[in-house]
């Protein structure tokens, strides 16, 4: 069974991030770390974040078994990732765990998937962007595709966590695969 970390930040787009969670549990062994922002984002849009078979870690416990490179795990994934999250993993700024997790994965050079649920970029950001996919990261912006007709914005929602879960590696049946 893989082991997936799946860091959660104040970026609106908690969806993406409750269907991950929704999609990976019995599949994998999940570690699940919810900034404070990312709590009160979850509140404003009606959404829960509790209850997943998950270790629940701390953001702000930098010594938890995430934060060392001799702890091993598959893959992390940072959804949806806000811009301040992109800019310290961007540029080595590991003050919290979801940082300092997202840093070790690129030290080990694990995979590390950064969903930013954000519109228009400024500079900055795409910078960040930038130096993040050069660090290592894939950049999975949230934009779905359309061409599967979605009725709703959870089937919106999963065809962008269909597209984590092939870059974690995990077998899943969301969604319409082109043909």
């Amino acid at each position: 069974m893989k082991r997936i970390v799946v860091g959660i930040t104040g970026a609106s787009g908690i969806l993406y991030a409750k269907r991950l969670l929704d999609a990976l549990s019995g599949k994998a062994e999940i570690h699940i770390i919810i900034s404070y922002a990312a709590k009160t984002v979850a509140a404003y849009e009606g959404i829960s974040l509790d209850g997943y078979p998950a270790v629940y870690e701390d953001n702000a416990r930098l010594e938890a078994d995430v934060a060392s490179g001799s702890f091993l795990y598959d893959c992390m994934v940072i959804v949806p990732c806000s811009m301040k999250t992109l800019s310290a993993v961007a540029n080595g700024y590991a003050d919290t765990l979801i940082a300092r997790a997202a840093d070790v994965c690129l030290k080990e050079r694990r995979r590390l998937i950064l969903v930013p649920r954000e519109t228009p970029y400024n500079r900055i950001h795409l910078t960040n962007m930038l130096a993040a996919h050069d660090a290592g990261a894939v950049i999975m912006p949230a934009s779905p595709p359309m061409y599967t007709n979605p009725q709703s914005v959870t089937e919106l929602a999963d065809m962008i966590v269909a597209r984590i879960l092939d870059h974690c590696g995990i077998e899943h049946q969301i969604g319409k695969r082109w043909q």
